[in-house]
């Protein structure tokens, strides 16, 4: 039996992986069969049995698999029951300042992870944005970068449960070095998006009576989302006040490598939206017919196989050896490769799962590198022609994908040059 040496099979698999995001494959499709397809052509075949046994039972696997579930779960819900609208409506009467209004709009709806979600928001900025004058360039740049500031901080974020579990670094640590990203992500769209404009000066204000409703509206739509949250910052007290133990730090630290701590804050929060909307069985039963949820469930358990048999292929060796030999920068591995990767698969699953398991070999990861590979890849997403939101916006507000691309690639370079200062002075 001849195998290919494992560089090429990465190789070979990537561009497959390539090919297969290019056709619109399903993504669980495609992260499952690149990871069979480099295993078959690198691997002795009686071992890939045991592979996928071994991450299939595997508690890790499971707690990120079932979490991923639930949070696709909630979001469907949330449409389905429509409290993302009261959410979203809430917040806009609440916002008299439309350039605020046409920021913020598009992250809340980006607390919904679903693939192309930045069409959900497209018609709330297109008003607001209309009002202010904006060009369809300004428009689509102002919906597609303000719902992606959202995800480096949010813990129920798909990406970044992913990136906890291949790096086994807790998601809260993770954060606390993309807030300083974050913070200029927020402050460069404003600038870029809404330089010289003026806010107009006749916008219609709800009446006293539905003013005063509307933070309750806002705070009963959110709670589920804030609950979630809450729960996975707060995983290690909360645990202490259940089991009554003082000393749970270390415990509670491997649970939540394990993923334990998203899993638990994931189905509390989506206990909190079913109380709150009551939907019927009928509304209930509907997002489980969705085929997406089981796409993105199996696209997650997909990225973990993937990192797995890139690892038993050994191929963090071969970059290991680059690396020590000074061919390679460690900084560059943690930055260009995986930003590459999101960039031109459109998927910042594709790349954290080729890149985390093969700098796994190489270094131990702490909180700033597995921030760095995080953020590399998303910003290389962010931009990527094949990205969906990018897609489906460009279309929804008629413009060219060039025009839009002189205000994201600004963006890109200084959210990036932030990541890699906080790298390296933190």
């Amino acid at each position: 039996m001849v195998f290919v040496d494992p560089l090429t099979a990465l190789v070979v698999s990537f561009c497959f992986l390539g090919v297969m995001l290019y056709k619109r494959v399903n993504l669980g499709i495609t992260l499952n069969a690149t990871a069979l397809l480099l295993a078959l052509l690198s691997l002795y075949w009686l071992r890939i049995p045991l592979i996928i046994y071994e991450t299939s039972v595997n508690l890790r696997t499971i707690s990120v698999v079932f979490a991923t579930f639930g949070i696709m779960l909630m979001s469907q819900l949330y449409k389905e029951t429509r409290v993302i609208n009261d959410l979203s409506e809430s917040l806009s009467n609440l916002i008299k300042n439309s350039k605020i209004v046409s920021s913020v709009l598009p992250a809340v709806i980006g607390f919904l992870p679903v693939a192309g979600g930045a069409l959900m928001s497209a018609p709330l900025v297109d008003s607001e944005a209309e009002r202010l004058g904006l060009n369809p360039e300004k428009k689509a740049y102002v919906n597609i970068w303000f719902r992606h500031t959202i995800f480096p901080v949010y813990p129920i974020s798909q990406l970044l449960i992913v990136t906890a579990a291949l790096t086994e670094i807790t998601i809260p640590l993770i954060i606390i070095h993309q807030i300083p990203v974050v913070i200029v992500m927020i402050i460069v769209g404003y600038l870029i998006g809404f330089w010289k404009v003026s806010n107009p000066k006749n916008k219609e204000n709800p009446d006293s009576k539905s003013l005063n409703s509307q933070p309750k509206r806002f705070l009963i739509a959110f709670s589920p989302i804030l609950t979630t949250i809450v729960v996975i910052v707060g995983f290690f007290p909360i645990l202490k006040v259940i089991f009554d133990a003082p000393n749970l730090d270390l415990a509670g630290f491997e649970l939540s490598k394990q993923g334990f701590d998203v899993l638990m804050a994931t189905f509390i929060g989506l206990t909190v939206l079913i109380a709150i909307s009551k939907p019927s069985l009928q509304v209930f039963v509907k997002p489980l017919k969705n085929w997406e949820i089981y796409e993105i469930t199996f696209a997650a358990y997909g990225a973990l196989l993937l990192s797995k048999i890139v690892e038993a292929v050994g191929i963090s060796e071969i970059f290991k050896n680059l690396v020590t030999s000074g061919i390679i920068n460690i900084v560059l591995l943690l930055t260009v490769v995986p930003a590459v990767l999101g960039f031109l698969t459109g998927s910042p699953l594709g790349g954290v799962s080729i890149s985390a398991p093969i700098l796994a070999g190489i270094l131990t990861f702490s909180s700033k590198t597995a921030a760095l590979l995080y953020i590399s890849t998303y910003l290389g997403y962010l931009i990527a022609p094949t990205h969906l939101c990018f897609i489906f916006t460009v279309d929804y507000f008629k413009c060219s994908l060039g025009k839009v691309y002189k205000y994201m690639i600004p963006s890109f370079l200084i959210s990036f040059t932030t990541a890699l200062l906080v790298y390296f002075l933190v």
